[in-house]
């Protein structure tokens, strides 16, 4: 009984931290949408091409609001896919509070933390343009089957129409609310069953899966990282600090881990095909990066 309560009040506390970011990302959308959609185009368009490196620097802020928030932005295409996935990979979670507890040498933090904003932001550019050339690809042969591929054709009435919420005649603040209200049950409900499955499999347990071998750990850290809680962050962390990770292990788990940002892109944004692509480049950027880091024998 007492694992049962542990667990829903631990989700019930990451769910109510997202609150304020969901609530301020749909009132932004909202009031975009409503008010100044026309300019809201055309300082996308601008802002896209930068929009990569200003989310690598946003996600290397603790905990996972930002990933959560990002997602919102990219179902009603305020930001790029590149720059959603530059946030996923420079979102540091639970890493950060861990290592200022155990007393990590600032150096060696800000070199981490330095390190996925510049992967976020690299990654992101390179996504950014590889995603447009599949786009123009994709609209050329489906022509007559065309679909919103690109990011700036998204809007915040496919949320309306994605999550039935018929919100969209009433007011902007009712219309955040609703969202806001939606996504936060959702979010609770996942978490509190991941919770409920890593109290039966044991944290221990989950990081045995990952062995001290270069290649091998790096697929299996990043994979424990994908898991849509902050438990993800402190296993790969401990781990690390322990010793029984190397760098690229440590940088893949962390890398992959874009703590609920994860649950409220396959939440909000329409398409699941679309949504699996997005897991699958960020599980296999966080990967690549790692076994780069292994090859290299970079030491943090």
């Amino acid at each position: 009984m007492s694992i049962i309560i542990d667990v829903c009040l631990d989700a019930v506390l990451d769910t109510v931290k997202l609150i304020p970011f969901l609530f301020l990302t749909y009132f932004i959308m909202e009031y975009m949408e409503h008010r100044t959609k026309a300019a809201t185009q055309q300082m996308v368009q601008k802002a896209g091409r930068f929009g990569p490196l200003i989310g690598g620097v946003l996600g290397a802020f603790p905990q996972c609001g930002f990933s959560a928030a990002a997602s919102g932005f990219y179902a009603g295409g305020v930001i790029s896919v590149g720059t959603l996935l530059a946030i996923f990979l420079s979102t540091s979670d639970e890493m950060l509070p861990i290592f200022i507890s155990e007393s990590v040498a600032a150096g060696t933090i800000f070199k981490i933390l330095g390190l996925k904003v510049v992967i976020g932001a690299v990654s992101g550019f390179a996504i950014d343009f590889l995603w447009r050339v599949g786009s123009r690809k994709r609209a050329e042969y489906r022509e007559h089957h065309r679909k919103h591929h690109e990011h700036h054709e998204k809007g915040i009435h496919e949320l309306c129409e994605h999550e039935h919420c018929h919100c969209e005649e009433g007011s902007i603040l009712k219309s955040a609310l609703i969202h806001t209200l939606q996504i936060t049950v959702f979010i609770f409900l996942v978490s509190a069953a991941i919770g409920f499955l890593v109290e039966a499999v044991g944290q221990e347990r989950i990081g045995s899966f990952i062995v001290n071998q270069p290649v091998l750990g790096v697929f299996l850290a990043a994979l424990i990282g994908m898991i849509p809680n902050c438990a993800a962050s402190v296993i790969i962390t401990q781990m690390y600090l322990s010793g029984i990770l190397g760098a690229g292990q440590m940088m893949a788990g962390l890398l992959a881990g874009a703590g609920v940002g994860i649950l409220v892109l396959c939440r909000t944004n329409k398409g699941a095909k679309e949504n699996l692509g997005i897991i699958g480049i960020l599980y296999g950027v966080s990967v690549l990066w790692g076994i780069l880091f292994e090859f290299a024998g970079i030491v943090l």
